[in-house]
């Protein structure tokens, strides 16, 4: 389905982003691992990615420094001769309720998530405008539709992910570019275990599905978002919450 394809997933190294990583691979395109800190949980999944016979490599960069995701892109172009399809992952949370929230806080999220999402967009624009074809997929959330207590800087960051998803598919279509948003719900994930039993129950009850997702619910919909298959499919947000935004 994705043979002969490139594909760079930042925030690659776990989670949702690992899993992202590995069915791309598994259905056949090669895979640039971006990562900032775990360059050892990276360097597993680009040793998994090549035991399916694909070209993996792991690529440290933080999405907030626009600088270095400009030399990440390049080095990738270089060595992987292409990229054909963007997977913006990379995300972080500094939870709290906006009275205790520090400004820097809301800034790093917004820096992360937002920034991070337009950084790698903007780096990659003229290649895919020159090749006349390319696949962006960005990561929202379901906060980021509905709103979340003690998630304003989450939920501002997402919402803005979905206008900007929106915006740059009106920008690229005409080029053959599509551009859309995958919109996880309540995902089994590091930091969904750390969560207490009272907070699981609370947000089950929200879920008409009443189970949790998983990251490979998440993986499955960004490859099929990065397949011929959804080649007439653009500006859209895919939710995948069990129910929880309808």
């Amino acid at each position: 389905m994705l043979e002969g394809k490139v594909a760079l997933v930042t925030g690659a190294s776990r989670g949702i982003g690992r899993e992202i990583a590995l069915t791309l691979a598994s259905y056949g395109a090669d895979v640039i691992v971006n990562y900032n800190g775990s360059k050892e949980k990276a360097e597993e999944v680009v040793a998994e990615i090549k035991n399916m016979g694909r070209k993996a490599e792991a690529m440290q960069c933080s999405v907030a420094d626009y600088d270095a995701c400009g030399e990440m892109i390049e080095k990738a172009i270089e060595n992987f001769g292409k990229i054909d399809i963007l997977v913006n992952n990379a995300g972080i949370t500094k939870d709290n309720l906006v009275m205790k929230m520090t400004p820097e806080d809301f800034g790093a999220v917004i820096d992360t998530n937002l920034k991070g999402t337009y950084y790698t967009i903007k780096h990659l624009y003229r290649p895919f405008l020159k090749q006349r074809s390319g696949c962006i997929i960005n990561l929202a959330s379901v906060s980021g539709i509905l709103g979340n207590a003690g998630q304003a800087n989450y939920a501002a960051s997402k919402a803005g992910v979905v206008g900007l998803t929106k915006s740059l598919a009106r920008e690229l279509a005409s080029r053959n570019i599509t551009v859309n948003a995958v919109a996880p719900g309540f995902i089994a994930t590091d930091m969904t275990d750390a969560m207490t039993d009272t907070a699981k129950e609370a947000t089950l009850a929200q879920i008409p599905l009443k189970r949790i997702g998983t990251p490979k619910d998440i993986a499955e919909t960004v490859a099929f978002l990065a397949s011929p298959k959804a080649s007439y499919i653009t500006g859209q947000v895919i939710s995948v919450d069990g129910g929880m935004a309808m």
